[in-house]
């Protein structure tokens, strides 16, 4: 690959998206397909472009990227926390705007295992005094 492309991976509860941007037009492709035939609802969809769109490269980067685990919303968070690590990679002087919108971040969040004798991670079975 040339110096012109970047690589980043990105993580979020189960989900884990590679990404890999290349100057382009704009195009977005998630596993072989794209963007609209990926994410059905609009929000998702829009969920990725902040950080394209703090930096003004929204347009000017083609996204190739794979994604796997996790739901559609923990897949495309993963996806926008790996487009804003491969923008810091392409260029570090958009480290500090990044880093203070919180995309640079990984959420540690994950789901609380159930315990024995409960009914889920914090619920507990129905209790009778008599």
């Amino acid at each position: 690959m040339d110096a012109t492309t970047s690589y980043a991976t990105g993580k979020r509860k189960n989900a884990i998206a590679r990404t890999w941007l290349t100057p382009g037009t704009g195009q977005v492709v998630i596993n072989r397909r794209s963007v609209d035939e990926y994410f059905q609802r609009a929000s998702h969809r829009l969920m990725m472009h902040p950080p394209l769109e703090i930096t003004g490269l929204l347009g000017k980067y083609d996204i190739f990227a794979t994604v796997c685990g996790g739901g559609q919303t923990g897949q495309v968070l993963a996806l926008r926390h790996a487009v804003a690590k491969a923008i810091v990679e392409l260029n570090p002087a958009h480290r500090e705007t990044l880093k203070k919108e919180g995309f640079l971040t990984r959420d540690p969040r994950k789901k609380e295992r159930r315990k024995y004798g409960q009914k889920g991670a914090r619920a507990k079975f129905q209790f009778s005094k008599r």
